[in-house]
């Protein structure tokens, strides 16, 4: 398989794309990326700024509509998914290169 470019994803970025995997302004996927890390990671609303800009950019994140006019809401776009998809891979194989060694 050839290497994607775009890889390996930041952890940030990992868990940003994982959480917009449904619609959310920035505050509730922070929210959300602290949940599913189980608070083990902590996106300041500054980082969360920088990456949807770059996430935006890069076409990985869009817009959606959202009857809350004062917050920008997002999703993950299809080359988003195709992304985090690749980056899932990579790192499952990563854990089973551990596994042969005993780790």
């Amino acid at each position: 398989m050839a290497r994607n470019k775009n890889l390996p994803l930041t952890e940030t970025t990992y868990y940003i794309l994982l959480a917009l995997t449904q619609p959310l302004h920035g505050y509730g996927a922070i929210q959300e990326i602290e949940r599913l890390s189980q608070g083990t990671v902590k996106i300041a609303a500054g980082t969360m700024y920088g990456a949807t800009e770059n996430l935006l950019k890069l076409k990985w994140i869009k817009e959606v509509p959202s009857s809350d006019k004062r917050r920008r809401v997002y999703r993950i776009t299809a080359t988003g998914q195709t992304i985090l998809q690749l980056e899932t891979q990579r790192l499952r194989g990563l854990g089973k290169l551990a596994e042969k060694f005993g780790y």
